[in-house]
């Protein structure tokens, strides 16, 4: 299970569009997911250790973000075949559990995975109202662990920013996680 750091954020790259199944049984794009101040989109999965570690984070920020106006997602795009614990299955299954307040949509084709750039979960990149990028960082200080409950919460204070200027900080500190589980063809 190879580690990853992601890459520095592209500041202004737009966010690329996509029609995904949910577990809720919709198909999601891009703009149906997208709030009035901004968008968020977390690909995730069920395996990992990194995601486990934050699950519960993960559901309080977006809560919170969501009130703000921005929009959340979250794209499985790992190999079921390969890690039957991220089938759509099993996706509806933590969904459910978790009481996730955002579509968790499969990305069968790894297609949107790729246009975004992810290259581990959790791996995070939000957008301004204009879709443009504005944070590719970390959750928290969380690792394979979770952080003390009084760590710096990295991702809400970026996005309730962007909510509030259009724009993102400076300094971000990289997402770190699980690689993707790339098809092998």
């Amino acid at each position: 299970m190879a580690s990853l750091e992601t890459p520095v954020c592209d500041f202004g790259r737009p966010a690329p569009d996509f029609a995904l199944p949910g577990t809720d049984g919709k198909i999601w794009t891009r703009d149906a997911c997208a709030g009035e101040r901004g968008l968020l989109v977390m690909f995730i999965c069920n395996h990992c250790p990194y995601v486990k570690a934050v699950r519960e984070r993960i559901v309080r920020d977006t809560r919170e973000l969501i009130d703000l106006g921005i929009g959340c997602v979250a794209v499985m795009s790992n190999d079921p075949h390969d890690y039957p614990e991220d089938s759509f299955e099993n996706m509806r299954r933590v969904a459910e559990e978790y009481h996730f307040p955002f579509p968790y949509l499969l990305d069968e084709s790894q297609a949107v995975a790729k246009a975004y750039g992810a290259v581990c979960t959790p791996d995070f990149f939000g957008y301004s109202a204009a879709l443009e990028l504005q944070y590719r960082g970390r959750l928290d200080a969380s690792r394979k662990d979770t952080a003390p409950d009084d760590a710096k919460r990295d991702l809400f204070e970026a996005m309730e920013r962007v909510a509030r200027t259009g724009t993102g900080p400076d300094r971000q500190i990289p997402s770190i996680g699980c690689s993707i589980k790339w098809k092998t063809t």
